[in-house]
């Protein structure tokens, strides 16, 4: 099975191929770029300064080349389709285009990775319910499986036993919820959707130069999730 990074290379010869030569800029200067993507419906531009912090992280803890800056791409933008990993949030409702739906089921299907995000946190909330509803109807009703905790992804890097609980859970927001898993759809064995209820966006929403007052990095599990991204 090719690894992500091995994708990405066969996927942006191809695209260059198909007349998206923008596509393929800055695969050759780096390892990972951080690509957000925008999407029509609901509040995409969330948790604005996450970005940063996991950069940072990646560069203090990894030997990647990694971009420092956040590409925002919209989700009907065939650029999307050369990323090696992607980042989609919100509070609000999520409707897909047309087109963002065509992208965004040809990207995961031939093997991209996208990190999602629930930044209110709970179960029934009108970004959850309408996400899962839109991941029903592209991949079907079954296809969301809650990961177990010997999943790959929890010791990809650093080793947790399970997914860190976030402080906006513990605190809540009337919500009193405390997910113990995430869930995430796989292709071919494949993880190529992560989703999560824990909102570890807002989480890892700080100045970047804060991180030396915390006790233990709370973005050392975005780094797992990347290079889980990459090397799977």
């Amino acid at each position: 099975m090719l690894t992500r990074q091995q994708f990405l290379r066969r996927f942006v010869a191809a695209a260059a191929a198909a007349a998206l030569p923008r596509a393929a800029q800055g695969a050759g200067a780096y390892d990972f770029w951080f690509t957000r993507l925008r999407y029509d419906s609901g509040d995409w531009d969330v948790d604005q300064r996450m970005p940063s912090n996991l950069l940072t992280a990646l560069v203090d803890y990894t030997n990647l080349r990694v971009d420092p800056r956040e590409r925002v791409v919209a989700l009907a933008d065939p650029r999307m389709l050369t990323a090696p990993f992607c980042y989609m949030a919100g509070h609000k409702l999520v409707d897909f285009s047309p087109p963002e739906r065509r992208n965004f089921e040809r990207y995961v299907r031939n093997g991209g990775f996208v990190f999602v995000d629930d930044c209110n946190h709970d179960i029934d909330g009108l970004f959850a319910t309408s996400f899962e509803r839109q991941m029903a109807a592209i991949f079907g009703a079954s296809a969301m499986k809650k990961l177990p905790n010997s999943h790959a992804l929890y010791s990809s890097f650093f080793k947790f036993p399970g997914p860190p609980a976030t402080g906006f859970e513990l605190n809540g927001w009337g919500d009193d919820l405390v997910h113990d898993y995430l869930r995430g759809i796989s292709i071919d064995g494949r993880l190529g959707v992560l989703y999560s209820n824990k909102d570890y966006g807002c989480e890892w929403d700080y100045d970047w130069r804060n991180k030396r007052f915390l006790a233990d990095d709370n973005t050392k599990f975005g780094v797992n999730i990347v290079l889980y991204a990459l090397n799977n």
